[in-house]
């Protein structure tokens, strides 16, 4: 089970630490959209700045996002 969630509120005139939680959940931009893993971690991220996302259950499969992910899927095809 994985999370969908998708930022509808910019994060402009809001505190530092709500805009720091949606970077942590990969959301950067109004209308970017997220498949996470469903921990009480990201849970408890979702909750603290709920009135700036939408989220939903999705039987959709986590996607690593980020530099480092994508630093890992290079490697794992260099080397096969």
């Amino acid at each position: 089970m994985a999370l969908k969630v998708k930022l509808v509120r910019s994060m402009s005139g809001h505190t530092e630490n709500h805009r720091e939680t949606l970077r942590g959940l990969g959301l950067t931009r109004v209308g970017r959209e997220r498949i996470l893993q469903d921990t009480p971690a990201v849970r408890g991220m979702i909750k603290h700045v709920a009135y700036l996302v939408e989220w939903s259950e999705t039987s959709e499969q986590f996607k690593p996002f980020g530099r480092r992910a994508l630093a890992k899927q290079r490697t794992k095809t260099a080397k096969a």
